[in-house]
């Protein structure tokens, strides 16, 4: 069973509201993913503009709404519910999005101290799980699968339902290996490009839909 940290961020950059509807269900055909709770999507948070936040908030009347926080109406599951942020980091206006578990009324406040200490925190901060949901999320759908979904033979049972993605070993060549089974240099190879993408977004560019 994977670790799920409190508070995580799923995709790096700033997502195009076509990407933030898909995000609001990433884990719809993850396999062992209960739909009925909503756990598999609470402390997930991404990144939104303006216009996302505008859209969202003219949508529904919203569950709750105060200074730069308000949630939606419809719950995604059980307790989980959508609450959107807009929060001025280092002098500049920024918006978010968030699954929140308010049968922990704190959640939302939480969630808010957790977008900030990440955006504002040393690279180093950064998590292996996180470091492998943005290498994730920046990497082209053809180059990455889900194991067991176009071959079950090719993987033993255990890992079937599991990300995969596509790297070079030097003697082997090109093979699919499990995202979550990367190791460190590999992740560290991948990082540069990562950064170069959330650079080349927040430098308002339009987004690779992968």
């Amino acid at each position: 069973m994977s670790t799920h940290p409190p508070f995580q961020k799923v995709f790096d950059g700033v997502a195009t509201r076509e990407q933030m509807f898909q995000l609001f269900n990433r884990h719809k055909d993850t396999p062992g993913i209960n739909p009925i709770s909503g756990a598999s999507y609470a402390g997930e948070y991404f990144e939104i503009a303006a216009e996302q936040y505008q859209l969202m908030l003219a949508l529904l009347p919203p569950l709750f709404q105060r200074t730069g926080m308000f949630g939606m109406s419809e719950y995604k599951a059980g307790y989980v519910t959508s609450v959107f942020f807009a929060i001025r980091i280092r002098g500049r206006e920024r918006w978010f999005h968030g699954f929140c578990d308010l049968s922990d009324k704190r959640s939302p406040d939480a969630m808010r101290a957790a977008i900030i200490a990440y955006e504002t925190g040393a690279g180093d901060s950064v998590t292996r799980e996180e470091k492998l949901e943005a290498i994730w999320s920046a990497t082209h759908a053809d180059f990455k699968g889900i194991a067991g979904e176009a071959n079950p033979d090719a993987w033993p049972p255990e890992h079937h339902g599991k990300r995969t993605i596509l790297v070079y070993t030097v003697g082997q060549g090109t093979t699919l290996k499990l995202l979550e089974d990367l190791t460190d240099e590999e992740i560290d190879s991948r990082m540069p490009a990562v950064r170069a993408r959330r650079t080349k977004r927040r430098g308002g560019n339009d987004v690779d839909p992968s």
